[in-house]
């Protein structure tokens, strides 16, 4: 195929609509190869157009921009706003969590500490922006690896237990019937149940 044949048949500006979309479910780095797979174009047009999207959001000095880091590429905010989205993520957001966050800060509070994946494992979603905020507003934080895996470990902070009005985790309500015991849950994440978590009866958090 030559790159004649490329420009006709694959116009970037067809492209700029998936390869965005691809990217805002993004949690890391996605190189091009695997962009192009998802869009089911050539790499080197793929490469082309992210080069030109890169180069758009510059022009036209958008909120984001995509650079290319590592192995892949990724949106991120412009540092310029760092300070900005920093106060607002700490002091000028509603008080209250949502429902995702509740549960969320829900099972690292009773299975802590607990890897992403397994939070997500409980949960049935993918978790990583409701983690970050739940980060962002010291309510979790990373305490240290698991000696198999390698994955981050996460815990409650001593904030949340001023928040939740707690002196230790043993304050917290009986786990039964929110959630599972160790076993049960364990046969959860084999996939061999669905756990249901009613967090708002279990805790009240920030107002």
């Amino acid at each position: 195929m030559t790159d004649e044949t490329l420009a006709i048949e694959w116009d970037p500006a067809t492209l700029t609509g998936p390869l965005e979309a691809v990217l805002m479910m993004a949690t890391e780095p996605l190189p091009a190869d695997e962009l192009a797979r998802a869009v089911g174009a050539p790499t080197e047009v793929v490469s082309e157009c992210l080069a030109g999207l890169a180069a758009w959001y510059d022009t036209t000095r958008r909120g984001f921009e995509l650079r290319h880091v590592g192995t892949g590429w990724r949106y991120y905010t412009r540092s310029e706003h760092a300070a900005l989205i920093g106060a607002w993520l700490i002091d000028g957001q509603p008080g209250r969590l949502s429902q995702a966050a509740l549960e969320t800060l829900a099972v690292v509070a009773y299975l802590q500490p607990i890897a992403r994946g397994r939070v997500a494992a409980v949960r049935g979603v993918n978790v990583d922006g409701v983690m970050r905020t739940l980060a962002t507003r010291d309510l979790i934080e990373e305490v240290g690896r698991d000696g198999d895996s390698g994955a981050r470990l996460f815990a409650t902070t001593s904030n949340f237990l001023e928040r939740m009005g707690l002196t230790s985790l043993d304050q917290l309500p009986p786990l039964a019937p929110h959630l599972p015991d160790a076993s049960a849950l364990e046969a959860e994440l084999a996939g061999l149940a669905e756990p249901r978590i009613d967090v708002q009866s279990v805790m009240e958090t920030e107002n």
